[in-house]
């Protein structure tokens, strides 16, 4: 939690928790229930949200990012007042349009221009104020001449604009936006981006779930990164962004080593990466690599307790959180040896330079024997910036060299035998 004075909160999550009952079976019929008086109907229960807490402050962009089934729109529905939460406790401060699932909130039987107007007074507005500014919300979703087409009829993308153009004219103090911006085509996009900039602007506070990381840096102050329920990582955006790049691409056991990993008190840690660092053979550490050179990526760990064959992981990322480079000891079948605890060591990972021009970003693990649980990871522990002419639209910058020889004369086609 952060430490926020009280009146700068604007949203506060105290130990928030959510399960679902599933039924592992459907009774669909009275047959079935004549026949089968007596019978239970069993239940998988889902948990969906464990003890999350968080705090928003005043005028904030937050995000909210993980996988699919991460727990992050039930969080959103949660706080929209959609769920109810089993435990835990949300404060909400200020007027609250929420933009939470596509439909949620319309009556498809009614016509564009009655929603409207229901909507906007849901949300806040008094009829008279709703209906003043009945022409600017479809003057932005840009829908007039389908104002009296029922809602049923209307596409997926042609509901965000609707939506998305209440929720922006109701000036409320909290938005909350769900994945649903997705939906819409791209000059639409661009339009929502605009307006969510101008929000910011204004000191609105604004929650935003998205699988779009380059949102999540583009907009977010700070972001949350959940998976499976549980919080991983509440920090810096572009931090956020980078976890939730290891969780989407690694295995499942190592989500679940990195999840746990989150939890486990700083104390309780068996390995401690000091530092993490480019070098090349030539100069030693450096901040910058050039094209074709004997290059490295270096860590230094502690030991606080003894391990015996730990293995130890280098990824690079670009800018646009690609995973350009892994390089691991037990892929390479290389031997580390047994450690005492207070050993502390060098590992350097080498390679010939062939990244295109650009800058890149370190991270780096520490695991037990091949497979094992993770003892320590440091994402984008430092960065490192590679030359050369230009970025050449790939990731990286293989020798190559271009031949040029006439093509083949072509034999005229006759129909003589």
């Amino acid at each position: 939690m952060s430490d926020l004075p009280a009146d700068d909160v604007a949203v506060k999550a105290v130990g928030v928790a959510k399960t679902f009952r599933l039924p592992t079976e459907q009774v669909s019929t009275l047959k079935e229930r004549v026949l089968h008086p007596a019978r239970r109907q069993r239940f998988d229960v889902l948990r969906a949200l464990r003890d999350v807490s968080f705090e928003v402050g005043r005028g904030e962009v937050f995000g909210i990012v993980g996988r699919n089934g991460s727990g992050k729109s039930t969080l959103m529905k949660c706080l929209a007042g959609i769920y109810k939460a089993d435990v835990g406790e949300m404060w909400l401060r200020g007027r609250m349009a929420p933009f939470i699932e596509l439909g949620v909130g319309f009556n498809p039987d009614l016509t564009a221009h009655d929603n409207v107007l229901i909507n906007a007074v849901m949300l806040g507005l008094t009829p008279d104020e709703a209906r003043a500014r009945y022409g600017a919300i479809m003057d932005f979703a840009e829908l007039h001449e389908f104002a009296e087409l029922k809602l049923k009829n209307y596409s997926s993308g042609m509901q965000v604009r609707l939506a998305f153009s209440v929720m922006v004219h109701v000036d409320a103090d909290l938005l909350l936006i769900d994945e649903v911006l997705a939906v819409g085509d791209a000059a639409f996009q661009q339009k929502c981006y605009d307006v969510l900039d101008r929000a910011r602007n204004e000191g609105r506070t604004i929650l935003l779930v998205t699988h779009d990381m380059g949102q999540v840096q583009r907009f977010c102050d700070r972001a949350l990164l959940l998976d499976r329920g549980r919080v991983v990582a509440i920090d810096e955006s572009r931090r956020v962004a980078r976890a939730y790049t290891h969780l989407n691409f690694a295995s499942a056991s190592e989500r679940e080593s990195f999840v746990r990993a989150a939890d486990r008190d700083p104390d309780e840690q068996h390995v401690v990466v000091v530092d993490g660092w480019a070098q090349t053979r030539a100069d030693g550490r450096t901040a910058r690599l050039e094209p074709g050179a004997e290059s490295a990526m270096a860590m230094r760990v502690r030991f606080t307790r003894a391990a015996v064959e730990p293995a130890f992981a280098f990824t690079i990322t670009d800018e646009q959180q690609r995973r350009v480079l892994s390089m691991s000891t037990d892929r390479q079948g290389f031997a580390t040896g047994e450690h005492d605890a207070g050993d502390e060591i060098d590992i350097t990972a080498g390679f010939v330079n062939h990244l295109a021009a650009g800058r890149y970003w370190l991270s780096v693990q520490v695991t037990e024997a091949a497979g094992g649980a993770l003892l320590a990871f440091r994402e984008d522990i430092s960065s490192f910036v590679v030359g050369g002419a230009g970025a050449g639209g790939g990731v990286v910058d293989l020798p190559h060299g271009f031949e040029l020889t006439p093509a083949p004369s072509m034999q005229p086609v006759t129909d003589e035998p």
